[in-house]
């Protein structure tokens, strides 16, 4: 019989599962002196945010990002942002932590306001699909059209998985989503960065 403190486990992604370091995404690609300008211009929220939301396409991102920064730049500039999902790292502990609550019998589900070319390319990342792959649900904001800390969001989670909510805990780094799923009388954890301390939290 399992002995977990819940039967759900809603998880983040960036920042939770895996770090979103946009400039050793960048450095991959751009020479230390270009990294800071690259970066500034091709992690803006102001394509990121509306990323999330499913708003804009990948196309109009790259025409904005060229058209903000020096031609010798374009190339490479756009290569970051082609493959910034293929250069995630984990947060440490956390792919033991989801492998020990699958062991033990938990749901995972992601809750993750992220892209709709993360949404269908992420299968094609072996890390992040071995990952991803253990999980019994995935709600992508972008091709849903809603984002966190929107409520709708956890309703659909909710009512798509059929949870319920006073069984189920979601694991965010933002204190604005966490809070928004408490109002949907969801255990809420603001993620700080440290697994074993999540870990103790979950009676894992």
């Amino acid at each position: 019989m399992s002995d977990l403190k819940f039967k759900n486990f809603i998880f983040d992604f960036g920042q939770v599962i895996v770090k979103f370091d946009t400039e050793y995404m960048t450095s991959v690609y751009i020479k230390p002196e270009d990294i800071k300008k690259v970066e500034e211009v091709v992690f803006d929220r102001l394509y990121w945010d509306r990323l999330d939301e499913g708003t804009i396409t990948d196309e109009e991102v790259r025409k904005g990002i060229c058209e903000r920064l020096p031609k010798e730049l374009h190339t490479d500039a756009c290569r970051v942002y082609d493959n910034w999902y293929k250069n995630l790292e984990f947060i440490e502990g956390m792919p033991e932590l989801i492998k020990d609550i699958k062991a033990k019998g938990g749901k995972l589900y992601l809750l993750s306001n992220i892209s709709e070319t993360f949404a269908k390319e992420y299968k094609n990342v072996s890390n992040i699909s071995d990952i991803l792959n253990s999980f019994d649900g995935l709600v992508f904001s972008a091709p849903l059209g809603i984002t966190k800390p929107n409520k709708e969001i956890f309703r659909y989670i909710l009512n798509e998985y059929n949870l319920k909510s006073s069984d189920t805990v979601f694991i965010d780094d933002n204190e604005k989503n966490v809070s928004a799923s408490c109002k949907e009388n969801i255990f809420g954890y603001l993620f700080d960065g440290d697994a074993q301390t999540l870990r103790g939290y979950l009676g894992l």
